[in-house]
């Protein structure tokens, strides 16, 4: 499978891979908004075969055929972090509107 990988400016060593070069209709806007500017990385063709530095390829694949995208997250955050800041962003866009 052919991957497209991006590097996310707001976090280092972030990347996100789409499964479509430049296609981020799948990736929800609320985690498209944490990922800052997005710079194109390379394109990698992979396979169940294919070893990754840090990320395990079946998921990998796996999110790329479900989602059309996968997150690779800097190694001191995880998801619940990301999650927890949006929830946390959206609690406050909650409250000045109802105000």
């Amino acid at each position: 499978m052919l991957c497209f990988i991006y590097r996310c400016n707001l976090k280092q060593d972030m990347y996100i891979y789409l499964a479509e070069e430049d296609n981020f209709e799948n990736v929800p806007k609320e985690i498209y908004d944490t990922l800052g500017i997005v710079e194109f990385s390379m394109e990698l063709e992979i396979t169940p075969e294919t070893k990754l530095a840090r990320e395990e390829i079946a998921t990998v694949l796996s999110n790329l055929k479900q989602h059309g995208f996968h997150i690779q997250l800097s190694s001191n955050e995880s998801v619940e972090d990301i999650m927890a800041r949006i929830a946390e962003k959206n609690n406050k866009k909650q409250i000045k509107t109802s105000t």
